[in-house]
């Protein structure tokens, strides 16, 4: 045991009451944690609605290299929209919610943290650059550890019919391996230490294990979103919006982006947009994922070695042709507003146009990509409020930036 082994048995706050905040939380109790589930108002109304009495089923079919699998009904220590009772005591806090719902967490979190709290993100997406900057803003002086990881622990949807959810979510893989790092570099690993008291990560730490990044911007470049979502969803509107109209006979809510959007040449863009991404990463400094050309051509793309693996060559264990039908993908989008676009597009990609910008990087795909996005929207993503300045890294020189990331943050 390390230094880490006190939060072995200290409650745990997951924060958020979408798809991943509630299978997070019902994973943890499943695997007999003390687990506290917050939301905020006036999300929580919806979202927590009945939670307290009918607890979270977890299922579904858990797709994982190593057959990691953990199932049931959750009944929750406490529900709640009460920040401070959540986070009160809990040497671990889960942030579980999409990154538009970052700032708001943030700043309802910053006032109640304490020391030795230990933040986990899924998925980053810039996230630890702003809390640093809120908590400097904030006045918050409190020793704690934030760190941001690559992915979600799992693909997971709540069901639901209409407006209305279920409590229930339905675990379509784990990953078995996910990439990580804290913000500053130094608390890197005591952050990694730590994912081995936080069950929902039993299937990577039992799995092919984390991958320690080189930085927090080498875990925002490791993910896969901008990267398969935006592509995929740009180019592949026309399947999508004419789903259930000319593709008769289909329901609008069974589409998926990758089971019936991707093609070769959609994947081929997905390709150049991730050279795009290594072309940031060298000229900053930073880390970023290794990907073969081919692996990119299939109906999962790059995503399934995050719950499949490599084989001895370095090749996907598995790869689903993109010339033949798979169900494998989770569903979605059925609309242009939804997060593949609204958050994928203004966040992920807009972030990497303006690295671009400031380190002397081209991005023409990624560009052509928030154009034809704005489009779409009647809207420039360009004028998102997501940039180097609101992630408090603007007007840093390369040495600045990486002495940051590493040392001053």
């Amino acid at each position: 045991m390390g230094k880490m082994e006190y939060l072995a048995n200290m409650p745990i706050a997951v924060l958020g009451g979408g798809a991943v905040g509630k299978t997070c939380a019902a994973d943890m109790k499943l695997a007999g944690r003390e687990v506290r589930l917050f939301d905020l108002e006036p999300f929580a109304a919806t979202s927590l609605r009945d939670v307290e009495k009918t607890g979270i089923l977890l299922d579904g079919i858990q797709r994982n290299k190593y057959c990691f699998e953990r199932s049931g009904r959750a009944h929750f220590d406490l529900v709640t929209s009460d920040i401070a009772e959540a986070v009160r005591g809990a040497g671990l806090i889960v942030l579980g919610c999409g990154a538009w719902g970052h700032e708001a967490m943030f700043r309802a979190l910053i006032p109640h943290l304490e020391d030795g709290q230990v933040i986990h993100v899924f998925t980053d997406n810039f996230a630890c650059l702003l809390f640093r900057r809120l908590m400097r803003e904030m006045g918050c002086t409190k020793r704690v550890i934030i760190g941001g990881w690559s992915s979600a622990p799992y693909g997971t949807r709540i069901e639901s019919i209409g407006k209305f959810q279920f409590p229930h979510v339905g675990v379509k893989y784990r990953a078995i391996t996910l990439r990580g790092a804290a913000l500053p570099m130094k608390d890197t690993d005591d952050f990694i230490e730590s994912a081995y008291y936080l069950p929902c990560l039993d299937a990577v730490t039992k799995g092919d294990g984390p991958v320690k990044a080189n930085t927090v911007l080498d875990v925002d470049f490791a993910n896969v979103n901008p990267v398969i979502h935006v592509p995929a969803t740009v180019l592949g509107v026309s399947t999508m919006e004419n789903w259930g109209v000319i593709f008769c006979g289909h329901d609008k809510t069974t589409y998926s982006m990758y089971s019936h959007g991707l093609c070769p040449s959609i994947c081929e863009v997905q390709y150049q947009f991730y050279n795009e991404e290594i072309a940031l990463a060298e000229a900053i400094g930073v880390g970023c994922p290794t990907y073969k050309y081919e692996m990119f051509f299939s109906r999962r793309s790059v995503l399934t070695q995050e719950y499949m693996g490599l084989d001895d060559e370095g090749n996907d264990n598995v790869v689903f042709p993109l010339d033949q039908p798979s169900n494998e993908g989770n569903t979605g989008p059925n609309t242009i507003h939804h997060r593949y676009m609204t958050e994928d597009v203004p966040i992920g990609c807009k972030i990497y146009h303006d690295l671009g910008v400031a380190y002397g990087v081209p991005t023409p795909i990624i560009d052509s990509m928030i154009t034809l996005a704005g489009a779409m929207h009647k809207k420039s993503f360009f004028e998102s409020k997501y940039d180097l300045a609101y992630l408090g890294i603007a007007d840093m020189s390369k040495e600045e930036l990486l002495r940051y990331l590493n040392e001053e943050a």
